[in-house]
């Protein structure tokens, strides 16, 4: 959950690709990384439990998250917004999750700096309430599966986005850092082009490195979206647009301001509301031109 500016979450975003390997698109898979990944929920020998049933659906994930008790916290240790994960118990199951109450807003933040050029962000918003916009507009276009179930909850006092804690072996930075390849290049830039679609969608500025989850199934997983929805409407990303899930562009298509408005209820304001529906025109218009210019096949899948 680290912060960074626009211009790095480009660079990001443009090295996320796999090239096939030369002898077949099909690798095998590399072994779990154990150094950096999440490490399971744990508890003192006197109060374990059993861990949740890996079938649980999302709902049922959804209800623990609101109900059960919080017994204990730690520091996340990344991110500037201070995450807090959080070991929650109930009816003798025991699983993590992470917690971000971040609500900040300011006319204008100097971002960057150090080894980057600073830049200047007015109307600068950093929310944990654009983590559950970003969930419930996931799951209307069917990509709530690369994400965490997240809901709001109390803690401490503090209002917040409570995230269902999701068992990695490493995040993007690591993969890329220690030149692991995935198992199938075909089925890991197809993630990488829903990701993509999606942030350039919802504006997310901080699709960085530490912010894309890799599972032992090889399944993406996008975390930490509280610098999204900002009210620019140009795509971001645009260069990095080449392909897209032709489902998903559908559902894109489909969407309305009133079923936003429906499904995020007070997380997003009008504007930023109709900022969302700027982009998804912009969004279909370039993947119609692509068609145009390339053919179906070479940009749907």
């Amino acid at each position: 959950m680290r912060k960074a500016d626009t211009f790095v979450a480009i660079l990001v975003l443009a090295t996320a690709l796999v090239l096939p390997n030369t002898s077949s698109s099909e690798q095998k898979p590399a072994p779990p990384v154990g150094k950096g990944s999440p490490a399971r929920p744990t508890a003192s020998k006197a109060d374990a439990k059993p861990p949740l049933p890996a079938a649980m659906s999302r709902e049922q994930m959804r209800d623990f998250l609101l109900t059960a008790d919080v017994v204990s916290f730690k520091e996340i240790g990344k991110g500037v917004t201070r995450p807090k994960r959080l070991t929650l118990t109930k009816d003798g199951f025991t699983h993590d999750a992470a917690f971000q109450s971040v609500d900040e807003q300011r006319a204008s933040k100097e971002l960057g700096g150090g080894a980057r050029a600073s830049i200047t962000e007015l109307n600068f918003v950093d929310a944990y309430r654009y983590n559950l916009a970003a969930y419930s507009l996931a799951e209307m276009i069917g990509l709530d599966h690369m994400m965490p179930v997240h809901v709001e909850r109390k803690w401490r006092g503090q209002t917040g986005s409570l995230s269902w804690w999701v068992e990695t072996m490493m995040d993007e930075g690591e993969r890329l850092q220690k030149k692991i390849q995935p198992p199938s290049s075909r089925l890991w830039n197809e993630q990488m082009f829903r990701m993509r679609a999606f942030a350039a969608l919802i504006r997310d500025t901080d699709r960085n490195l530490g912010n894309v989850l890799i599972t032992p199934e090889w399944k993406v997983i996008m975390i930490d979206f509280t610098r999204a929805f900002r009210r620019q409407t140009e795509l971001i990303y645009v260069k990095d647009l080449g392909r897209i899930d032709k489902t998903l562009l559908a559902k894109i298509e489909q969407l309305s301001k009133d079923a936003i408005k429906q499904a995020v209820g007070n997380k997003l304001t009008n504007a930023e509301i109709e900022s969302v529906i700027d982009r998804r025109d912009r969004l279909v218009t370039h993947f119609r031109k692509l068609v145009a210019e390339k053919g179906a096949t070479a940009v749907l899948y």
